[in-house]
């Protein structure tokens, strides 16, 4: 699957439907993530789009936003 906002929003309404992801910029932060939903985003991350999430980018910064996710995909799939 080609990663666009839309997948990843979809993705992410299927772990958690309670958040707009579409506006919020502060999901870790704000704790409308938990630890739990972030490791499903990272399983669901690599069957999606078939990317591998580093120990060393599970950082708030890549998963405050949908915006923030899709380019944390964008890059990792850059650099397989």
């Amino acid at each position: 699957m080609e990663p666009t906002l839309d997948a990843v929003i979809a993705l992410l309404e299927d772990i958690n439907d309670d958040v707009d992801y579409e506006i919020c910029t502060d999901l870790v932060d704000s704790r409308a993530l938990t630890s739990f939903d972030i490791l499903a985003i990272i399983s669901a991350i690599d069957e999606e789009f078939d990317v591998s999430v580093p120990a060393k980018d599970i950082v708030p910064a890549n998963f405050n936003s949908a915006q923030a996710i899709l380019e944390l995909i964008v890059r990792l799939a850059e650099e397989d």
